[in-house]
């Protein structure tokens, strides 16, 4: 199912509203349970952030990751580029299970708070420097790389000339 949902709805795009989301849902969790001692009700709060998080991650930054690591890199360097996503995935994984709960004791209820901000730093990177790959080959990806990494060269060389010509 989520290959067909990926090829329809594009890699990017998923993996934007996914980081969304998961977003929203830390935020949701956050209030949720700061509001915990006022409101009983909060619990179903944060029950459902929980379970929306969950989701939004299945449909963006958990399987959307492997496509993109996958047409990024042509195939010689394809299966080192997937080793090193794979072993940060991991790594990652294993400090967040090995720190959440020390984390949680010194934040409180305020713990996803963390989350929602690196959230909010993965969205933007994702926005400005994640391209769409779907339905482009290696070349034409490379190339999108290519034109971002000429067009910032060519506006420092033109800041280089106006600050010449100013002198």
């Amino acid at each position: 199912l989520q290959v067909f949902l990926v090829e329809k709805a594009g890699r990017r795009s998923l993996f934007l509203a996914g980081l969304m989301g998961m977003l929203i849902s830390a935020v949701a969790m956050t209030v949720g349970l700061v509001l915990l001692s006022q409101f009983a009700w909060m619990s179903y709060v944060s029950m459902v952030a929980i379970f929306l998080f969950v989701i939004f991650f299945e449909v963006g930054p958990g399987p959307i990751p492997w496509f993109i690591v996958a047409e990024l890199f042509s195939q010689g360097p394809r299966p080192a580029a997937i080793a090193v996503a794979g072993f940060c995935n991991w790594a990652c994984n294993f400090i967040v299970g090995m720190c959440f709960q020390y984390i949680a004791d010194l934040c409180g209820p305020y713990v996803f708070a963390i989350f929602a901000a690196l959230l909010l730093l993965f969205f933007l990177f994702a926005y400005f420097k994640v391209p769409e790959t779907k339905g482009k080959s290696f070349e034409e990806i490379a190339a999108v790389f290519r034109r971002k990494k000429l067009s910032a060269k060519a506006m420092t060389e033109l800041q280089d000339l106006r600050a010449s010509e100013e002198a």
